[in-house]
C-alpha cells in the first residue's frame, strides 16, 4: 500500500517524516516545496502537484491549515474531485469545523471513495517523537486499513464512531488542554506580580499532583520567557473559536473556553501569534498593567 501526505507545515512535516521512516512508500506534496526536501532526504517521493499524489496513492493523509486549503487541494466543486477521490481512502487529519467535515465526508463517499477522520492530540514535541494520539471516526473497515499507517505517528488510537465524532472528541480534549494552560499562565502572572521565584513555582509544580508532560513544558517556556512555538497561538485562537462554535450549536455552557478565546484574540492582536501558546501569558500581563 501506497501512502500519500498533503500538508507539511509544524505538525505535518515531522509526522510525514516518521511514516516515510517507517518504511511505508510514500509520496508528498506541499504547497512551499522546499518543505519536502527533508521527506525525499528520508525516501519520499515528490509530487508535482496535488493531482499526483492521488494517482500514486491508495491512501491520502491531508494536514492542512483549513477548509479552503482542504477545498483546493481535493479540487472539490469541480469534475476532478471525483477522480482524486474515488477508490481512495482520504484520511482527514486537520481541524476544521465539526459540519464541514460531516459534509466532506458525504462527498467523498457520494463519489465512491471512503473517509476516516483522524485530528490528532499533541503538539511539534510528539509529532517529531511519533507520540502523538489520534481520534478515529469512520467505517470500521476503512478505519483497519488506516490504523498501521497512523502507528509510526501515534503511540495510540481510540476510535470515535461516525464522523465528525473524532472532532468532536478533539474538541473536547483542547478544550482540556487550551483551558489548562492559560491557567498555568495566569498561575505564572500572578506569581510574577508578587516577585516570587518563577522558577521555584515551576519545581512546585512538578513535584504535586497537578504536574503533567504539558505542564513541564509550558512551565519552562514561562520560567525561561522562550516562547518557540510548539503550539502556535494564531492556531490556539482558531481550535478556540471552533469548539465555542460547537458548544454553541450544542447549547453547552462554556465559560472558561470563551474567556479564553478572548485572551488568545488579545494575543495575536498584540503580534504574538506566531509565538507558542504560553505567550498568552503576555496578554495577562497587559491587561494587569492596563
Amino acid at each position: 500500500m501506497k501512502a500519500g501526505f498533503v500538508g507539511l507545515g509544524v505538525m505535518g512535516r515531522p509526522m510525514a517524516l516518521n511514516l516515510v521512516r517507517s518504511g511505508v512508500p510514500t509520496v508528498v506534496w506541499n504547497r512551499t516545496r522546499e518543505r519536502c526536501e527533508p521527506l525525499v532526504a528520508a525516501g519520499a517521493e515528490e509530487a508535482a502537484e496535488p493531482a499526483a499524489v492521488f494517482e500514486e496513492a491508495d491512501v491520502v493523509m491531508l494536514m492542512l491549515a483549513d477548509e479552503v486549503a482542504v477545498d483546493a487541494v481535493l479540487a472539490r466543486g469541480t469534475a476532478e474531485f471525483a477522480r482524486r477521490v474515488t477508490g481512495r481512502v482520504l484520511v482527514h487529519m486537520g481541524t476544521v469545523a465539526a459540519a464541514y467535515s460531516k459534509a466532506l465526508h458525504d462527498d467523498v463517499v457520494a463519489a465512491g471513495g471512503s473517509y476516516v477522520e483522524a485530528p490528532v492530540s499533541g503538539s511539534r514535541g510528539p509529532a517529531e517523537a511519533g507520540e502523538l494520539v489520534a481520534m478515529l471516526a469512520g467505517r470500521d473497515a476503512d478505519i483497519e486499513r488506516v490504523r498501521p499507517l497512523l502507528a509510526p505517528m501515534c503511540r495510540g488510537t481510540f476510535d470515535c464512531g461516525a464522523v465528525p465524532g473524532a472532532l468532536l472528541m478533539k474538541f473536547a480534549v483542547n478544550l482540556y488542554l487550551i483551558t489548562m494552560v492559560t491557567g498555568l499562565a495566569e498561575a505564572f502572572a500572578f506569581a510574577e506580580r508578587h516577585g516570587l521565584d518563577l522558577g521555584l513555582l515551576a519545581d512546585v509544580l512538578d513535584a504535586g499532583p497537578m504536574a503533567s508532560s504539558v505542564s513541564r513544558v509550558k512551565a519552562r517556556k514561562l520560567v525561561e520567557e522562550d516562547f518557540t512555538v510548539q503550539a502556535a497561538a494564531t492556531d490556539v485562537l482558531k481550535n478556540n473559536r471552533l469548539i465555542a462554535e460547537a458548544a454553541r450549536e450544542a447549547g453547552a455552557a462554556s465559560p472558561l473556553l470563551d474567556a479564553c478565546l478572548t485572551l488568545y484574540g488579545e494575543t495575536v492582536e498584540s503580534g504574538h501569534g506566531g509565538a507558542d501558546m504560553a505567550a498568552v501569558v503576555r496578554a495577562i500581563r497587559a491587561r494587569g498593567a492596563r
